[in-house]
């Protein structure tokens, strides 16, 4: 399948500041179920991007905008084919062995409430597959799809409590109860195509991998009760929201941001295989 990306993210202030730097992880890296046909990011001027490779082996991009000002832009524009791989992560940069993916983070730290809801998730089952497949579920089942009721700081603890949250809070669940059952598991950000050629959206999808011997990575979107497929594309991994977050920086200045953000994933034309 081919899909185009256009993601557009503007950052308003109520007085000028004098300085602002932000990380962008918003390029995937090519692997078994995807390949690039062609990427831009852009700020307002080309010189303000620098690449590089982070530790997770993620494509990172440092913004910088060095002059007083009160509004900055970044802009994406992409196509891309993929591939459903059922899951399946294979040949894509992944610079650390899985047991890094055991450490608990302040996001996904491990609670009495999240080891008894990951040991009562997969009673009964035996196959390790099976038990992230059950897992997920679960933890769909156990925090219903509520916008509003959680923030970016919320961990999965919280989130559990709640019994509400978002694709991020469903991803840190995921990952804190694939700890507690001693399977590494980590954070991803990317892109999901709908199926909805017209629908926009004001924020990048997220997911989880877990690792599993004999398979490497995989792929579960909790949100959807689903192993990502063609619908999906990766951008960056990390242990939790923080290391992988499509857009983390900051400013200089007092002032209040505000932050707009368009995505809109389409099919291109021809682009299903």
């Amino acid at each position: 399948m081919r899909l185009n990306i256009r993601h557009r993210t503007v950052y308003r202030y109520d007085r000028p500041i004098a300085y602002a730097i932000q990380t962008l992880r918003l390029t995937p890296s090519p692997h078994d179920g995807l390949h690039i046909l062609s990427w831009r990011l852009r700020g307002e001027t080309r010189r303000q991007l620098t690449a590089s490779t982070d530790g997770f082996g993620n494509v990172v991009h440092c913004h910088t905008v060095n002059h007083p000002h009160d509004t900055s832009a970044v802009f994406v524009e992409g196509e891309v084919e993929t591939h459903d791989t059922a899951g399946v992560v294979r040949n894509a940069p992944d610079p650390l062995p899985p047991l890094y993916y055991m450490q608990p983070t302040p996001l996904t730290g491990m609670t009495p409430r999240i080891d008894a809801f990951a040991k009562e998730a997969v009673a009964g089952v035996e196959v390790p597959l099976d038990r992230l497949h059950r897992l997920m579920l679960a933890v769909r089942d156990a925090v219903d799809w509520q916008l509003g009721r959680t923030a970016v700081h919320t961990d999965a603890d919280e989130a559990l409590a709640e019994g509400a949250g978002v694709c991020q809070d469903h991803a840190h669940l995921f990952i804190a109860a694939c700890r507690a059952l001693d399977v590494p598991a980590r954070y991803v950000s990317g892109y999901l195509w709908t199926g909805d050629h017209d629908e926009e959206f004001d924020a990048n999808h997220a997911w989880s991998e877990a690792y599993v011997e004999g398979l490497g990575w995989v792929g579960f979107d909790p949100a959807n009760r689903v192993c990502p497929n063609e619908y999906y594309v990766r951008c960056a991994v990390g242990p939790d929201y923080r290391g992988a977050a499509p857009v983390r920086g900051l400013v200089r200045g007092e002032a209040v941001e505000e932050m707009e953000v368009q995505v809109r994933v389409t099919q291109s034309a021809g682009g299903q295989q």
